[in-house]
């Protein structure tokens, strides 16, 4: 059982993404065309479970499966798709259990990049919803402290309504 902790924003997010960030290069250099940080640690001035977000695009999902080693090397435990088809999902805890890092990786071009990044970015353009969202965790953390399920459940409206409003506004931009 994990609990649910929402803590305010941490600019040093930023730097730990940019050192695992690289770590991963290194490792897919020739398979990777882009690693995004994503989710809330992502977004400035709002409340997030201390946890990086990292997603990786890359030119070929199933080879992925062939650095689950050197992956392992790097802390990051290989789970395959975990849920979510075409996604290799590989999360990193630090020496004592405690879960630091999510990397995802799809294929160039996948609409869960799409929808990941429109996320990110709709919530960095306004930063009323993002307060909004912040809002919600903070209430769902604490009223879900030790059921991480009723605490990603209480989110999944809000998520879904943004999404959707994300996806309009990424079309009316581009």
């Amino acid at each position: 059982m994990r609990k649910v902790e929402v803590v305010p924003h941490n600019p040093a997010w930023r730097q730990m993404f940019e050192i695992e960030s690289q770590k991963i290069t290194k490792v897919l250099a020739e398979n990777l065309i882009a690693i995004h940080h994503i989710g809330s640690t992502a977004i400035p001035n709002i409340y997030a479970k201390p946890i990086i977000d990292l997603l990786g695009e890359v030119k070929d999902i199933a080879k992925i499966d062939q650095y689950n080693v050197q992956m392992g090397g790097l802390g990051y435990e290989a789970m395959g798709e975990f849920g979510i088809p075409d996604r290799r999902y590989f999360p990193k805890h630090n020496s004592e259990g405690i879960r630091t890092h999510h990397l995802h990786f799809f294929a160039v071009g996948s609409e869960q990049v799409k929808r990941h990044l429109a996320f990110r970015d709709y919530l960095i353009a306004y930063p009323e919803i993002a307060q909004q969202y912040s809002n919600l965790k903070r209430k769902l953390a604490r009223e879900f402290s030790d059921d991480i399920e009723g605490y990603m459940d209480g989110k999944d409206g809000l998520i879904k309504d943004i999404d959707r409003k994300a996806a309009l506004w990424k079309a009316g931009e581009e």
